[in-house]
């Protein structure tokens, strides 16, 4: 079986839950390859966001990962199989105080006949989404695809930012307000939906010889 675990800040999580759970990793310095006190399981330590990808592609058969990452990547292959309730985020919608007239935001007010409004952000997938259904559309609205850090672009780079928060902090201390709660996340295990269609099949096999 192969299991892909995630490198980051995951990886404490679920390293302490696998050892509360009496399964042994053992991790060579730089190694991305440890080995597992679990027979017939190949493990590899992989990004959150590659492991979706992986998994949907059935390279690996189970893996750890954020249940934001799969419908942000759009992973139909896969199974979840359990949330273990850890690593909660919520994907929020934010934008700089000045942009608010009491709890209304204003944003698409304040630029307009200026310029299109700017929403940054890692999410692109599901930021879109979320901007057809507020009502924003190319002619009053520019995406911007971040690479980290987004919360640093408002406000000379950025009107909105979409981003995970787990404990609001980091929007206080830029000074940004939430506009709209997209989703909730959690770390979860997953399966290639190949690797649980098979075993379906062989319990199904199992009970007809019986």
């Amino acid at each position: 079986v192969r299991l892909a675990l995630p490198k980051g800040h995951m990886e404490k999580n679920i390293f302490k839950l696998l050892d509360d759970a009496g399964i042994k990793l053992n991790i060579t310095t730089r190694g991305y390859r440890p080995t597992i006190s679990i027979p017939g399981f190949e493990v590899k330590l992989l990004k959150p966001q590659n492991i979706v990808e992986m998994l949907n592609l059935g390279s690996r058969d189970i893996g750890f990962t954020g249940s934001d990452l799969i419908a942000e990547l759009g992973a139909t292959n896969v199974t979840n199989l359990l949330d273990t309730g850890m690593d909660k985020i919520k994907l929020v919608a934010a934008a700089p105080e000045a942009l608010f007239k009491g709890d209304e935001f204003i944003g698409l007010e304040t630029v307009r006949g200026t310029r299109k409004l700017r929403v940054a952000t890692e999410y692109t997938h599901l930021t879109q989404q979320w901007m057809t259904k507020k009502g924003f559309n190319p002619e009053n609205s520019l995406l911007v695809h971040s690479r980290g850090a987004t919360e640093v672009f408002p406000p000379e780079d950025a009107d909105i930012i979409v981003d995970n928060c787990a404990t609001g902090n980091t929007l206080k201390a830029n000074r940004l307000l939430i506009i709209d709660e997209m989703i909730q996340s959690t770390t979860c295990i997953y399966a290639h939906k190949g690797l649980v269609d098979a075993a379906q099949e062989n319990d199904r096999e199992a009970v007809a010889k019986v």
